[in-house]
């Protein structure tokens, strides 16, 4: 077993629990929107601040491992990789839309919340597609 089958199976493992995460974490969103109730106010805030914390972790991981298996293959492979380079732009996104689920959690906390149970039924989405791009380009690497 080679150090890098390590990495790939680690960071694999990482990714799909941060995807977990943000599949669910925009779906609390979604029923915190639209709750009236204030004890549902309170059990949403809740569920959201320890799904997003717990979440997180494994967002580093994922970097974490990711970059080792790119230190692992070396300057000239990464240098000649431009599906990667593509990738790693879409995973910058997808960390920038992890750091916004922070702000949506605060604005959730002190009950600031402007947004609509629609359009966090589209934010929702977005990670789906990002991943799929993602792994169209790990898997064909077109470039």
């Amino acid at each position: 077993m080679t150090t890098i089958l390590v990495y790939k199976a680690l960071h694999i493992f990482f990714m799909v629990a941060w995807f977990a995460g943000l599949f669910y974490l925009p779906r609390l969103f979604v029923y915190h929107a639209e709750t009236s109730s204030v004890d549902c106010d309170q059990q949403f805030k809740v569920m959201e601040r320890r799904l997003l914390y717990f979440v997180s972790p494994f967002a580093i991981l994922t970097l974490v491992f990711g970059l080792l298996l790119i230190y692992s293959y070396g300057v000239a492979w990464f240098k000649l990789s431009y599906w990667l380079h593509a990738k790693l732009l879409l995973v910058l996104a997808l960390y920038v839309y992890h750091g916004y689920c922070f702000k949506l959690l605060a604005d959730f906390k002190q009950n600031r919340n402007q947004r609509s149970s629609r359009f966090y039924r589209v934010f929702n989405e977005l990670p789906v597609l990002v991943l799929l791009a993602i792994i169209l380009l790990a898997v064909l690497k077109p470039f």
